[in-house]
């Protein structure tokens, strides 16, 4: 039996959760990179979005996560009633979710779809692998938006069509672009080419639990 343990302690996070959006049943939030989306195991990671923002909303929970090098949009209810409504759209893919990314190098096509079956990699956790025989079918579409030649990067913009654990990072990797600042899936250029994950969730869109109404939340990318 392999025993999992995990060492990570995040450093401090200075930055600030800012509410992009409010009222009395979700909160729209723009995490910042470097901060857990939940407290960890370990009591030196009690710092997160969901530990930070129960201090002034009691009730809040959390419907979905971003890594912690990712920013961006997160969306928590404010009821129990209101998150398994929310949970039920995450699991059942009828939220429209796109990221903001930095990769190295140019991808060939200017868009696409990148599919490769993602499965968890215990001797190596918490990295994930691809995997076509036991790995969980995995669709990441990605439109180029600009690309730089001195050096080599470009801009994309991700629509993933399913949200497997690092699946962003691990798509960008498997076809020979990794994401800047990528700790996990990256190289050590890559890895010093930026002081954090270029990665940022950029747009949520999902049915309000309470009106039925299009929510449609767009955060400000930092880089």
């Amino acid at each position: 039996m392999t025993v999992v343990v995990d060492t990570f302690v995040a450093p401090v996070c200075h930055e600030q959760i800012e509410i992009l959006y409010q009222d009395e049943h979700i909160l729209l939030i723009n995490k910042p990179s470097g901060l857990l989306s939940l407290s960890g195991k370990n009591p030196l990671n009690k710092d997160s979005v969901h530990f930070r923002l129960v201090q002034e909303f009691p009730t809040a929970t959390m419907a979905h996560r971003l890594d912690f090098g990712t920013s961006g949009i997160m969306v928590l209810a404010l009821s129990k009633s209101v998150n398994a409504h929310l949970t039920k759209q995450f699991q059942g893919r009828a939220v429209v979710k796109t990221y903001l990314s930095v990769l190295d190098g140019h991808l060939e096509c200017d868009q696409g779809t990148i599919d490769a079956p993602i499965a968890k990699d215990p001797p190596n956790f918490p990295l994930q692998k691809i995997c076509y025989h036991s790995g969980k079918q995995a669709l990441s579409d990605y439109k180029v938006l600009s690309r730089s030649f001195d050096p080599l990067r470009c801009r994309v913009l991700f629509s993933p069509q399913t949200g497997r654990t690092h699946q962003l990072r691990i798509h960008s990797r498997e076809v020979g672009h990794s994401i800047l600042g990528c700790d996990l899936y990256g190289t050590e250029r890559t890895q010093g080419m930026a002081n954090r994950l270029l990665l940022h969730a950029f747009t949520l869109e999902f049915e309000h639990p309470i009106t039925g109404e299009k929510v449609m939340g767009r955060c400000a990318c930092p880089f």
